[in-house]
C-alpha cells in the first residue's frame, strides 16, 4: 500500500491516504470570524488531498481565542463555509471542519466578562496571537475561570449544534479537536483539571466531558462522519500528564464502541521530541478499529512504512501544503517542493496564502 492508494471506509471513500491537516491561517471577515471567497479558493487549490481538515474553528463566541479565526455558530458563518465545501466539492475533493474550543487558550479581549473558560483556574502558561494595529502579537493568557458543573453540558449542546451546522453548511464530517492543550484536552489531563465534582479526579470523570461530546455528535450527524484528534505526547501548555498515555488509549476505546470514523493522532513535532514507539500504535489499534490518521513532520518512506505495517491508515501534512497547493503531485513524480513565508501564516491577505503556485515541468514557467 501506498500514500496514493484509496481508502474506503463506511462513508469514508477517499482518493488517496494523504489528509491537509488543520492550520490556523487567521484570513476570516470582519466583524463576525466569516469564511469569504479566499479561503474558498485556498482550500479549494488544495483538493487533490484525499481529505482535507480544515483549520480550527469555534463553536460559540466563548471558544476563540484568537484574531481572525472562524466559527460556525452564525448563520452568516454557515453561509461562508458553504462557499468553501462547494468549491473543495467541485475539485472532487473531501473536506472535513475540526470543532474546536481554546478554552483557557485565550485573551480577555474576546470575553465580555473578561475571562476565558477551563476545566480549573490555572494558567496555561502560553500565548495566543491578537491582531493590532502592527499586524498582530503573542500575548500571554491570563489565570481562567473554572467552568462551573451546569455550564458544562451546555457546552456539550455548542458541540452538538455546530456539528448540525458544519452539515448545513456541506461538510463531509467534522473533526473534534480534543488536542493540543485547548478546553477537551485540558478536561482529559489531571496537570489542567484539578476538579473536584464529576469531570475530575479520576480517569473516568477526566474523559467525561469528551465522551459526552463524542456521544452527541455522533448522534447527531452520525458516528461515520464524525472523527477526533488527540494529542498523547505533548508537554507544552501545562499538559505534562503522567497519565495521559493510559487516557488517551480509553478514549479511542469508547471512540471505536462509538463507530467513530476516526482517530487522528497529533505527534510530537518539534526538534528532539519523543519518538512513536511500536508498543503504542499496536495498542492503539488493538483498541480503534477505524481508520487511524498521524500527523507531525512525516516524509514519504516514514509514512509508507508505517501504511505498509498497518499501523495507520492516512497521514496528515500541515506545513508543506501552504506553499504547495499541488502536493499530492509534487510527491507522487518527485517534483521539488517550494518553502512557505513564515511572514505571512497568520492574518494578512493573498499573499502567502493563495498565491503560491503549482509545479509546471517547464523550468522556466510557473503557473497557479
Amino acid at each position: 500500500m501506498s500514500l496514493f492508494d484509496d481508502y474506503q471506509q463506511s462513508e469514508l471513500s477517499l482518493a488517496n491516504r494523504i489528509v491537509m491537516a488543520p492550520m490556523t491561517r487567521a484570513r476570516t471577515d470582519q466583524p463576525g470570524n466569516i469564511p469569504n471567497a479566499m479561503m474558498a479558493d485556498y482550500y479549494r487549490q488544495r483538493a487533490s488531498a484525499g481529505l482535507i481538515v480544515t483549520e480550527a474553528t469555534q463553536i460559540s463566541p466563548q471558544g476563540q481565542g484568537y484574531s481572525f479565526t472562524p466559527g460556525i455558530h452564525s448563520d452568516a458563518q454557515i453561509a461562508g463555509w458553504r462557499h468553501v465545501t462547494d468549491a473543495v466539492h467541485s475539485e472532487g475533493g473531501k473536506i472535513f471542519l475540526q470543532l474546536w474550543h481554546v478554552g483557557r487558550m485565550s485573551h480577555p479581549i474576546f470575553h465580555e466578562d473578561g475571562l476565558p473558560v477551563a476545566p480549573s483556574a490555572l494558567s496555561p502558561e502560553a500565548s495566543v496571537w491578537i491582531a493590532d494595529e502592527n499586524g498582530g502579537s503573542m500575548r500571554p493568557c491570563p489565570i481562567p475561570r473554572a467552568l462551573e458543573t451546569d455550564e458544562i453540558p451546555r457546552i456539550v449542546d455548542d458541540y452538538r449544534q455546530a456539528a448540525l451546522n458544519a452539515v448545513e453548511a456541506g461538510f463531509d464530517g467534522v473533526e473534534i479537536h480534543a488536542a493540543n492543550g485547548y478546553l477537551i484536552d485540558q478536561f482529559l489531563r489531571s496537570t489542567s483539571n484539578h476538579r473536584d465534582d464529576q469531570y475530575g479526579g479520576s480517569r473516568e470523570n477526566r474523559m467525561r466531558f469528551l465522551v459526552a461530546i463524542m456521544a452527541a455528535i455522533s448522534e447527531a450527524i452520525g458516528a461515520s462522519r464524525t472523527g477526533i484528534r488527540l494529542a498523547p505526547f505533548i508537554t507544552a501548555r501545562g499538559m505534562n500528564c503522567p497519565d495521559i498515555i493510559p487516557t488517551i488509549l480509553e478514549v479511542a476505546s469508547h471512540a471505536n464502541h462509538l463507530g467513530l470514523a476516526y482517530l487522528h493522532l497529533a505527534e510530537a513535532d518539534w526538534d528532539d521530541a519523543p519518538q512513536v514507539d511500536d508498543d503504542f500504535r499496536h495498542q492503539l489499534r488493538a483498541r480503534f478499529n477505524n481508520a487511524i490518521i498521524v500527523a507531525g513532520k512525516y516524509d514519504q518512506p516514514k509514512a509508507e512504512s508505517l501504511i505498509a505495517r498497518e499501523l495507520v491508515d492516512l497521514v496528515a501534512f500541515g506545513r508543506p501544503f501552504i506553499a504547495n497547493p499541488d502536493y499530492v503531485a509534487r510527491l507522487q513524480h518527485g517534483w521539488p517542493l517550494a518553502e512557505f513565508n513564515p511572514q505571512t501564516l497568520f492574518g494578512g491577505n493573498e499573499a502567502g496564502y493563495v498565491d503560491y503556485p503549482n509545479y509546471s515541468i517547464s523550468p522556466n514557467y510557473r503557473t497557479k
